[in-house]
């Protein structure tokens, strides 16, 4: 059947990005290439041609054609539109920088880093659905118990988040996979619980595979990821991060900002639940003497 349920083409990228998804495992090796093209840069889909396309994803012209017919789209130029019009929507029309290699003279690089992370936190937070972000603020206030995974380059954002949700409510763990024990964190796994994933490429194995084990326990799932063509993209609730840069690592910057964020607006939606959990962290700081000075006002 093309398209959607009922035979129609998808209509928004956010659609043809569902059926992607959903098409994807049983794909060819040539199809599967162009649905991932499709699905981690639909920017540069938008503006190349068709040969270009061909080429990136090392198949004939003719494949993109019949491609794109099996979505019951009108050929290649439909699937360009469709990107387009996903751009348009989200107000992501601002171009990449240059490379590192580009930037010259005094303070060049410093400046493409500034201007990097600026394009990163607005388009990562103009991608945001406000519904989708209202469920997961909800999710995660009212989980019986959270836990959250990163590993390598987003270990630190997978602390981050977790330390911050531990301070506006109870039972929030960080899972460090530690001596192969990751299997006996996994079994702590319930309904009622939310798992948050936190990977961009090249993806963790183990997170990937923490995120299905939770799907098939019935944990509900958040993902922090990249891209939609990203294995993490499975989740029930998914929040696609910028992370260009001109450093030797891809840029944390909108991570951060997002942990922040999540983090604050769960304290809000908990309202004096959360006030409670920060007043017992304030009068513990206080009693260990965790900080020099200042009477550990700052967690």
């Amino acid at each position: 059947m093309n398209g959607k349920p009922g035979g129609s083409a998808p209509s928004t990228y956010g659609e043809l990005c569902e059926l992607l998804r959903a098409r994807l495992p049983k794909l060819a090796a040539g199809q599967r290439r162009i649905a991932n093209l499709l699905l981690a840069d639909p920017e540069g889909t938008a503006f190349r041609s068709i040969s270009e396309t061909a080429r990136l994803a090392e198949v004939h012209e003719s494949s993109l054609v019949r491609f794109a017919g099996s979505f019951g789209l009108n050929g290649y130029p439909a699937l360009v539109e469709l990107c387009r019009l996903q751009l348009a929507e989200q107000a992501q029309l601002v171009r990449r920088f240059e490379q590192a290699s580009r930037h010259e003279g005094p303070g060049g690089l410093l400046a493409a880093v500034v201007q990097h992370d600026q394009q990163n936190l607005a388009r990562t937070f103009a991608r945001i659905d406000p519904a989708d972000w209202q469920e997961m603020v909800k999710l995660l206030a009212e989980a019986d118990s959270i836990h959250v995974i990163g590993l390598r380059k987003c270990f630190t954002v997978s602390y981050l988040l977790s330390y911050l949700l531990h301070l506006v409510r109870p039972r929030v763990r960080q899972l460090v996979p530690a001596a192969g024990l990751l299997v006996d964190d996994l079994r702590d796994l319930v309904e009622g619980d939310v798992l948050v994933a936190v990977s961009i490429h090249r993806y963790a194995a183990d997170t990937v595979r923490a995120l299905a084990h939770a799907k098939r326990r019935g944990v509900r799932t958040i993902a922090l990821t990249d891209n939609a063509a990203s294995p993490l993209a499975e989740a029930d609730l998914t929040l696609y991060v910028e992370t260009a840069g001109v450093t030797i690592m891809r840029s944390l910057t909108a991570f951060t900002a997002l942990a922040q964020a999540l983090a604050t607006d769960v304290a809000l939606h908990l309202g004096t639940r959360s006030r409670s959990e920060l007043l017992t962290d304030e009068r513990l700081l206080e009693e260990f003497e965790v900080y020099t000075e200042g009477n550990g006002r700052e967690a």
